[in-house]
């Protein structure tokens, strides 16, 4: 596929035709594309980078797309990653310890980001800039400055971007957000989530390692330099300075599930605690084990998200209402009825099933996105309302005071 921005100014001259021959903007793009190879670079080789890369494998055939480039500073990791891709295609990818190589080559013509929290809106920032269509994990970061500077350089470049909070392509998550808008729940005052294990997850990704094996200032990403040591790059998830934890790690698809669900952008408020109470141990992990965080929304609801590691019990998501209850535990088999109405209700009197609505997976929304330049089901703007939820949060629970949001002046504060 040629590189987009220059196949953009061609579509940009001829949609006076296309008008003329009675296509869209969107549907030309999709016909003047559709013979031309999507080449697609990976940024971050770790577990979610190979969940990318299988979501994007996965359409290969009928998008006509390729891996064609890998970039990770662990070298395990991109080795891992680079046989995998000849597996599937017949031959190796370019491969880079630096992002910065990878999104020089400008036969790359999509990227996608998976690597550590820290770095994400370092590589999205990078990425719009060279003019590249971008897939960004979630959270979409953790310094609240730099998160704007991203969204501003995507918005900047006009490039396609979706982000990973892809609970929002279920189809059954589709079907709850009709089931919400059809107002049969009546007024919903509360939504919650408790999303609890028997230990935190960064404790699977230990690993061992090499420092030999890894290019540490790399990893470190415009950090400030800190002795090398192997459980905080395989482990990354459990230490502040590259992650802050369960609310952006887990709660960020919670939050971003609400705002779809319902159409709301952003809270007004949040508070928040957060401590570590059973997992002290020799790795000196400094995220939280245990958190709670609530949001207020200017729509008229109160968001609350909890996590224990300590104990397992009591995973739910539920949408409260006046008239019966949305549960989305799990969100693959959501259920809806009128538990706990307070007001006279049409729902069923058992708990039913949530029909799916058949909705395109994730990585196929945004490959037909980067054919049609359309705008994905979780854009940019969808990145940026989490990302303002879970600082918001965060910033509460270290500090002890409660956090608002002046959307117009894109301003996190006491208040």
């Amino acid at each position: 596929m040629r590189h987009l921005p220059h196949r953009r100014r061609f579509l940009q001259a001829a949609s006076l035709g296309a008008a003329a021959a009675g296509f869209t903007a969107a549907s030309y793009a999709r016909v003047a594309g559709a013979n031309e190879r999507i080449s697609i670079g990976v940024i971050g080789c770790g577990g979610r980078g190979h969940a990318h890369m299988a979501g994007v494998h996965a359409h290969s055939e009928t998008m006509n797309c390729q891996i064609i480039a890998v970039a990770d500073p662990w070298r395990q990791r991109r080795e891992a990653a680079a046989a995998k891709v000849k597996e599937w295609y017949g031959h190796p990818p370019r491969s880079f310890v630096s992002y910065r190589d990878l999104l020089a080559l400008d036969e790359v013509d999509a990227v996608m980001i998976a690597s550590c929290d820290h770095q994400h809106t370092t590589h999205l920032e990078a990425a719009a800039k060279a003019g590249k269509d971008v897939y960004c994990e979630k959270p979409l970061g953790k310094d609240f400055e730099k998160v704007k500077r991203a969204v501003d350089a995507v918005k900047a470049a006009g490039v396609v971007c979706q982000i990973g909070t892809q609970i929002r392509s279920l189809p059954t998550t589709t079907a709850c957000r009709q089931l919400f808008q059809s107002g049969q729940l009546g007024k919903v005052a509360r939504i919650e989530q408790s999303r609890n294990s028997t230990r935190p997850y960064w404790y699977s990704r230990i690993r061992p390692v090499d420092p030999k094996d890894v290019d540490w200032k790399e990893f470190l990403c415009g950090l400030p330099d800190q002795p090398f040591r192997a459980d905080k790059l395989s482990a990354w998830y459990g230490y502040r300075e590259f992650s802050d934890g369960p609310v952006p790690g887990l709660a960020s698809h919670f939050v971003d599930l609400i705002h779809y669900i319902t159409g709301a952008k952003f809270p007004k408020s949040a508070t928040g605690q957060h401590g570590t109470f059973t997992w002290i141990d020799e790795h000196q992990f400094t995220c939280p084990d245990q958190v709670q965080a609530t949001w207020i929304y200017p729509e008229g609801f109160m968001v609350s998200y909890t996590t224990n590691f300590t104990n397992s019990y009591g995973n739910h998501i539920y949408f409260l209402g006046e008239q019966g209850t949305l549960s989305m535990t799990p969100w693959t088999k959501p259920t809806y009825w009128r538990a706990g109405a307070g007001k006279p209700s049409k729902l069923p009197r058992e708990e039913t099933p949530v029909e799916p609505i058949e909705t395109p997976d994730h990585f196929l929304d945004w490959l037909q996105c980067i054919r049609s330049r359309g705008v994905c089901r979780a854009p940019i703007e969808a990145g940026y309302q989490h990302a303002v939820a879970v600082i918001m949060a965060v910033k509460a629970s270290d500090t002890g005071r409660r956090q608002i949001y002046d959307p117009e002046k894109r301003e996190i504060r006491d208040g």
